[in-house]
């Protein structure tokens, strides 16, 4: 690992990076021709690399009276959420994106010349057990918030390997925000962002902040004795005495990495924090900042970057993100500042392990896909973007939640520079 001397590190992307998120859901503008492509297959997420096997469940939350400021009729706001836990038995492999995902996923490939038939999204299964016992007592919970306009599925690669080491990863969805998040009574919640503008992205990120205190006061009430979800649904056995509330972090990816911050600022129940190359800023060159920006963390905080951002194409971190760089100043917790040079703003989603292997089976040519790629995830080899990002997050999360010796892994990912303040 590449150690940076200059003060600061890591790089800011604006929040309104919409292309991108677009792009992480594999969608484009202008429709192709489809290519036609051998039997579907089924895309293969990277296997987790802890110790422990891990299971999966789904659990709906009902905050009653909370509604939606983009949905006038909605009264209440359902929140959807995965947890991922270390695990026993055998039992059905979780699939990885529910059906209605998928098939958003598909009519999206098409759009770059994929005939939607050729990956089979549904099918793709993930390495954990739906609803299988809950292996340990005394996990850390960690929770997880998405990137604007995506999906809590779309991060498994990151999530999945956090709870084979030992934690209890809560990933949430925002609804009405995020693509399609499906109800156990059957609706279907679709995104009803208006735009993705300023005002827009300071409405989302009040309802952001609801929800995660939201599902806070919940896992504090699982972890006393609840036993059931809002739907009268039984946690997995074992599950709700396992999770230690009292040791929690929690990171995000994009605008979820400023959800964390701004979490942080008004929970002290967070204990550590993590960003995953998202912007701390509402717009950053209109300089319409946060309360994050400003304030910084006053607990230890880490800040994940990749590639370029800006007009100006500028390696994302702080010694060139202004809003970075207020962060760290501001911030009287620790602050560690990790870039990967060859990445880009989408390596941090499961795009990262999926371009290659659509890639490799289907070998598209259009110059959309080329685009989305190179714009998506860079050209850092893509096993060692996901292996240096899970041992990153996983050394940070053992240090501060688990008393480990550092935040950093050993041995250091090679595709890394480090800064910290």
């Amino acid at each position: 690992m590449a150690r940076s001397t200059t003060p600061r590190a890591v790089r800011t992307r604006a929040l309104l990076c919409a292309a991108l998120v677009l792009a992480a859901s594999l969608s484009a503008p202008t429709a192709l021709s489809a290519v036609t492509g051998p039997e579907p297959f089924a895309l293969a997420p990277p296997p987790p690399t802890g110790p422990h096997a891990t299971g999966r469940t789904t659990l709906h939350l009902v905050d009653a009276g909370r509604g939606h400021p983009w949905v006038p009729a909605a009264e209440d706001r359902d929140v959807v959420l995965d947890v991922w836990y270390p695990a026993e038995g055998d039992g059905e492999t979780a699939p990885y994106v529910p059906e209605s995902l998928a098939l958003s996923l598909q009519r999206d490939l098409e759009q770059y010349g994929i005939a939607r038939d050729t990956v089979d999204t549904a099918g793709t299964p993930t390495s954990s057990r739906l609803d299988a016992a809950a292996a340990d007592e005394d996990l850390p919970v960690v929770l997880f918030s998405p990137g604007m306009r995506m999906s809590r599925a779309q991060y498994t690669a990151l999530c999945e390997d956090l709870a084979s080491r030992g934690y209890a990863v809560v990933a949430m969805d925002h609804p009405y925000e995020a693509p399609v998040v499906d109800l156990p009574d059957g609706r279907l919640l679709r995104t009803a962002m208006p735009a993705n503008d300023t005002g827009n992205r300071r409405l989302a990120a009040r309802v952001r902040l609801d929800d995660t205190r939201f599902v806070l006061d919940r896992l504090d009430g699982f972890a006393a004795g609840d036993t059931e979800d809002d739907s009268g649904r039984p946690l997995p056995p074992g599950l709700a005495q396992a999770l230690d509330t009292e040791r929690v972090g929690m990171f995000g990816q994009s605008f979820g990495g400023v959800t964390t911050a701004e979490t942080m600022l008004v929970d002290d129940r967070v204990d550590a924090g993590a960003n995953l190359d998202g912007s701390m800023a509402y717009h950053v060159g209109d300089e319409v900042w946060s309360d994050a920006t400003l304030a910084g963390a006053d607990r230890p905080f880490a800040l994940m970057g990749a590639g370029v951002s800006g007009s100006r194409g500028l390696p994302h971190h702080s010694d060139h993100s202004p809003d970075w760089a207020m962060f760290v100043e501001a911030s009287a917790g620790p602050v560690l500042e990790v870039y990967i040079p060859d990445g880009e703003h989408m390596s941090f989603t499961d795009q990262q392990w999926i371009a290659p292997q659509v890639d490799a089976a289907l070998a598209p040519s259009s110059a959309a896909w080329r685009n989305a790629v190179e714009g998506g995830v860079g050209s850092v080899d893509p096993q060692e973007s996901v292996g240096a990002q899970r041992a990153h997050l996983a050394a940070f999360f053992d240090h501060h939640l688990r008393g480990g010796a550092s935040p950093l892994p050993d041995p250091a990912p090679g595709v890394t520079e480090v800064t910290r303040h």
